[in-house]
């Protein structure tokens, strides 16, 4: 991407460079304030700063530092999409998305880093990559930006929901009704800092934030209950939180009530996520295949129900009755 540019119009910084990037302003806030512009080869880092005619603009993007030297990659992940812009990935269960101060393990961005791919870099090198994350416990389709012109373009399909995902889960107990929207914000929990509480409706509390989950029952057979869930928001942990207010459970989940300590890992997957290319102009949807340990638990499920009943065709039409 070209960062050096002349300038033809006289305006304010961030107005020029989010215009010259095709960046959003809070994107080219962040830039300016974090890592400065260069104005006539003096550092800039006020977004208001004024700028000349023919005034020499060059940007310095963040660089991608590779921690995989401190945390070994000793892991794989499958890529189950991948083009000069676009790489989807098949997360694994229990793989951190990015690092943080208390992660004290490799991560998927430093696979990739590690692997040596291109990477967008409009969040810095600790999310190189990420448009969006999956909790640690939740395996499978997660997107990355492969440059930062893919990284704008589908931000902006996440703040206007032309690009989402459709999500499976193994709950104990089926829905009481065979779809339902669920619509409660959700706040911090005062007793655990790791759990999100979905509020009753009419309540104002600081720090909520809005929710709103779709869920449909898919099939109920032996003890096993698999449903499809959509966001039509995308809070941290809104679909394990929804859940637990209809006193329902993902199997594994024990930080959201669920009794039993014998699965591995919390039960939801990723399983399809869906975007308009920023080449191609065209919807893309990608599907990532259900892991071992799923599929395991779904054994006792005749196998065409379970063919018919996660088939994109019949989990779209599910959620096209919702508004």
């Amino acid at each position: 991407m070209k960062n050096e540019f002349i300038v033809d119009e006289c305006s304010r910084l961030d107005v020029f460079i989010s215009k010259k990037l095709n960046f959003s302003r809070n994107q080219v806030e962040k830039l300016i304030k974090e890592n400065g512009i260069f104005v006539n080869d003096v550092l800039q880092k006020k977004t208001s700063f004024k700028l000349k005619l023919n005034d020499k603009i060059n940007i310095k993007l963040p660089e991608i530092k590779n921690n995989s030297a401190k945390f070994a990659v000793n892991f794989d992940i499958e890529i189950i999409y991948e083009d000069d812009d676009i790489l989807v990935l098949n997360k694994p269960a229990n793989l951190v998305v990015h690092g943080a101060d208390t992660v004290k393990e490799a991560t998927l961005v430093d696979w990739l880093i590690e692997k040596k791919y291109a990477l967008s870099n409009l969040n810095g090198d600790t999310r190189a990559g990420l448009l969006h994350r999956l909790d640690k416990g939740t395996s499978g389709a997660i997107v990355i930006a492969k440059n930062n012109k893919t990284h704008y373009f589908l931000a902006k399909q996440l703040l206007d929901k032309s690009m989402g995902r459709f999500y499976l889960a193994l709950i104990d107990l089926p829905l009481k009704d065979d779809k339902m929207i669920v619509e409660k914000a959700l706040v911090r929990s005062n007793s655990n800092r790791l759990k999100k509480i979905a509020l009753k409706e009419g309540l104002n509390v600081n720090g909520m934030k809005d929710a709103k989950s779709a869920f449909v029952n898919l099939l109920s057979q032996d003890g096993v209950n698999l449903i499809a869930a959509k966001l039509f928001t995308g809070r941290t942990h809104q679909i394990r939180a929804h859940l637990e207010s209809l006193n329902r459970h993902i199997l594994g989940d024990v930080l959201y009530g669920y009794k039993e300590k014998n699965y591995p890992r919390v039960m939801l997957h990723s399983y399809f996520v869906y975007f308009m290319h920023p080449r191609k102009n065209e919807q893309i949807f990608v599907k990532a295949p259900l892991h071992n340990d799923f599929i395991q638990i779904l054994e006792k499920i005749k196998k065409k129900d379970i063919d018919e009943k996660t088939s994109l065709a019949f989990i779209e039409s599910c959620f096209n009755t919702f508004s």
